[in-house]
């Protein structure tokens, strides 16, 4: 994997030290010191259907980065900005690589926030079924419509059309819907016992 500066260093002062919280994801090899495009990829977009889920989602993330007290990796909602931007479907894609403890503590920001959204989440994975059950429409429910749409929104505003697998997915609403459900998916899975740590070991398989 080439290296790359990163976004945010991971050279703390003498005086500061790595965030604890970081030690309930382990490394993932010594070989790997940097994350690929595709686990930026879906690091963003796991934060993407986050936000899908509810309104203030941003502000409630950085109380979240206060709250596990990860200010250090991520100080600002800038800083939140620029790391997502390493998404390389992004418009404003950095070109730059998550380190590490980057990935960790937006991987454990996801796990957190998801475990705060569960109860909602269970429901509309619920209301899922039953809608493909009755061979109805997904938008026919109010609150699966309202998430389907917000997510369908983020998306076309902040991906770069240019990209193939993005202007093909642009160009379906029905497999962008699919899109949004497979990360609601993945958001509740991260819910479960060790699902964070099965998460976060996902993000590299086939890369170590």
């Amino acid at each position: 994997m080439s290296q790359s500066a990163s976004i945010v260093s991971d050279s703390y002062p003498p005086s500061q030290t790595v965030p604890a919280i970081l030690s309930r994801l382990p490394d993932i090899a010594s070989s790997v010191t940097e994350c690929s495009a595709r686990t930026q990829q879906e690091i963003d977009l796991l934060l993407l259907a986050i936000e899908a889920l509810e309104l203030g989602a941003s502000e409630k993330m950085l109380a979240t980065v206060k709250k596990l007290e990860l200010e250090e990796i991520i100080p600002n909602r800038v800083a939140l900005w620029r790391i997502r931007s390493s998404n390389p479907w992004r418009r404003s894609y950095t070109r730059d690589f998550l380190t590490l403890n980057q990935a960790k503590a937006l991987v454990i920001l996801i796990g957190d926030r998801a475990k705060q959204l569960m109860v909602l989440i269970r429901q509309l994975l619920v209301v899922q079924q039953q809608m493909k059950a009755k061979q109805l429409p997904l938008e026919n429910h109010f609150r699966l419509s309202e998430y389907l749409e917000r997510f369908r929104a983020h998306f076309r505003s902040r991906m770069n059309p240019r990209r193939t697998k993005v202007s093909l997915l642009l160009a379906s609403e029905a497999e962008l819907n699919d899109l949004a459900m497979s990360y609601l998916e993945k958001l509740l899975f991260c819910t479960g016992t060790k699902g964070m740590e099965r998460v976060w070991f996902s993000l590299f398989d086939g890369e170590v």
